[in-house]
């Protein structure tokens, strides 16, 4: 799906630049923050389909900066990250509105479907 608007929210910044590069091969259209406080000021200036987030991150943890997110911008889907299989902090994201999940390091395949599928979804909702 080409187009679609992503902001990638990851404190690993080598992890974060690799990632964005694959996806924009891909024909997606990425962006890059460091943290939460930092995806919240982007996101008051840019328009996005989908949000790829780490749950992991120094300061604003990814729940937090999720609850933030879908308090000011309840359209937009959010993809969570993590390297920890904790099934309680995945289901809570999910019960706070996150759109899925993937465990890292992820294919960068199966982050386009769920990317992809994210966007169909917020364009389906927003009719």
């Amino acid at each position: 799906m080409n187009g679609v608007r992503v902001l990638l929210i990851d404190d690993e910044v080598p992890y974060t630049d690799a990632l964005a590069k694959r996806l924009g091969r891909r024909g997606l259209s990425v962006m890059t923050a460091g943290g939460g406080a930092q995806a919240l000021e982007i996101m008051a200036a840019n328009v996005f389909d989908v949000i790829l987030l780490d749950i992991k991150m120094a300061g604003m943890d990814g729940i937090k900066t999720l609850s933030a997110i879908k308090r000011r911008h309840p359209e937009v889907e959010v993809v969570m990250l993590t390297a920890h299989a904790n099934t309680d902090i995945v289901i809570s994201s999910l019960a706070m509105g996150a759109f899925d999940y993937v465990l890292k390091p992820a294919e960068v395949e199966e982050l386009v479907r769920k990317i992809d599928d994210a966007a169909r979804t917020k364009r389906s909702n927003s009719k």
